[in-house]
């Protein structure tokens, strides 16, 4: 599920296909990745998950894995793509007319693997990755399966570790009057109205539920019944100098963990985003955009 004004849908006109074998329908390689703005599918694990990317921008490429919600391109994305070129692929399961495509990932590692298909398929070395929530979770095994390829690593609250005396809450449980106080610092701010808001006309009220819901099982399936998933086994070979960002009031994903991942990631760095909770990135964009684009550039 992609929430975006501008973002097109899954039948855009012009939108663009890429072969297994990684060529675009009337596109030309790039050192950079891929070249052309706008959503293109990638058919990844022997041609059975299509997965859409949507592409803005221009300059060093840079990945973005969204989270647990489905993907909201707005002022975050932007303003990234002002400075690079953003790809943020739709995880599998989530791109509107297509729910099915999740059925054939079966397992973290086929994910994971599904990724690191679609890097190659883009032509995209030497890349810069950005996470958020299960979405960091994912570019930590990315960056962590093949180190040489990622230059520059930001994670935005990330999950993928596990504290006994620190849970995470398992955000498939609580109900959808409690699920904006747990992701945003301002319930009813624009930001928690633009994810989790429900149109007044039935049908599409019930869409868009479906759509969340959906989302969330697909990603879901990845992290059930917590979020450990033997990261912790594998983040010692991340080498990529690492932007940890984390909302202030995260009531989500507690700050021990930002000590966690700091403490088993080599080069790391902390950074508080102020009045912002679980999705810093949709609640205080231009905040949390100067200091990922600062970090990526250095």
């Amino acid at each position: 599920m992609t929430a975006r004004a501008k973002t097109p849908g899954s039948k855009t006109p012009g939108s663009k296909t890429l072969s297994p074998r990684g060529r675009g329908q009337g596109e030309g390689a790039g050192g950079e990745g891929v070249g052309g703005e706008g959503p293109r599918t990638v058919t990844v694990w022997n041609g059975r998950v299509p997965m859409r990317v949507h592409v803005h921008g221009r300059g060093p490429a840079v990945v973005f894995f969204h989270g647990p919600w489905g993907l909201t391109w707005g002022p975050f994305l932007d303003a990234l793509a002002q400075q690079f070129t953003v790809y943020a692929p739709e995880h599998p399961g989530t791109t509107p007319g297509d729910p099915d495509a999740i059925q054939h990932v079966d397992h973290l590692w086929d994910l994971v693997l599904c990724y690191d298909e679609l890097l190659e398929q883009l032509r995209l070395r030497d890349v810069l990755l950005v996470g958020h929530s299960f979405g960091a979770m994912v570019a930590c095994e990315v960056a962590a399966l093949q180190p040489a390829r990622v230059k520059r690593l930001a994670l935005i609250d990330p999950i993928g570790l596990w504290r006994d005396d620190a849970p995470v809450v398992n955000w498939m449980l609580l109900g959808p009057a409690e699920m904006p106080a747990h992701v945003f610092h301002q319930p009813e701010g624009p930001a928690a109205q633009a994810m989790f808001s429900v149109p007044a006309e039935a049908e599409a009220g019930a869409l868009a539920r479906t759509r969340l819901t959906w989302a969330m099982g697909a990603t879901g399936k990845f992290i059930w019944p917590i979020p450990d998933k033997g990261l912790k086994k594998r983040i010692h070979r991340i080498t990529a100098p690492t932007l940890l960002l984390w909302g202030e009031h995260d009531r989500l994903v507690p700050r021990a963990y930002a000590r966690e991942f700091a403490g088993r990631i080599a080069d790391t760095r902390l950074e508080v985003v102020p009045a912002a909770g679980h999705a810093p990135h949709l609640e205080r964009p231009d905040a949390t955009a100067r200091a990922v684009q600062a970090f990526l550039k250095a």
